[in-house]
């Protein structure tokens, strides 16, 4: 199992992780290292398990929330597939024209999409390591 080291708050960690997930590793302990940034930065130094501990919950915080779009664009999408199905359907063509979507829409759903596949990888690593 390779084992990495990683910068947060100051400090360095060894860390232990599957073989193929260095590169995820180190982008979660730069996320969590950000937050410490963030809480030295308002608050001042605090004790290591504090600041973890702090930093910890900021991602989860953050975390919900984009749990939460990805469920309300998730929804979005499936009353979308919906209407466009019954519109396909009273047309009898199989197929319908639709609005062009605008630019922006189409931007921040892509976004969305993105923050939901990292958070579905990140709960799927989770997983694994509870295993």
């Amino acid at each position: 199992m390779p084992e990495i080291q990683v910068n947060i708050g100051g400090r360095s960690f060894d860390v232990a992780c599957a073989p193929g997930e260095e590169a995820h590793l180190q982008k979660a302990a730069k996320m969590l290292d950000t937050e410490t940034e963030i809480l030295t930065k308002h608050i001042g130094r605090l004790p290591e398990a504090r600041m973890l501990l702090m930093a910890g919950l900021m991602l989860a915080d953050r975390t919900s929330g984009l749990e939460e779009r990805a469920k309300t664009a998730e929804t979005a999408l499936e009353e979308t597939q919906a209407k466009l199905h019954d519109l396909r359907r009273r047309r009898g063509t199989g197929s319908a024209s639709a609005e062009p979507v605008s630019e922006g829409a189409a931007m921040a759903f892509a976004d969305i999409a993105d923050e939901a596949e990292a958070l579905a990888d990140m709960i799927e690593r989770r997983r694994r390591a509870e295993r």
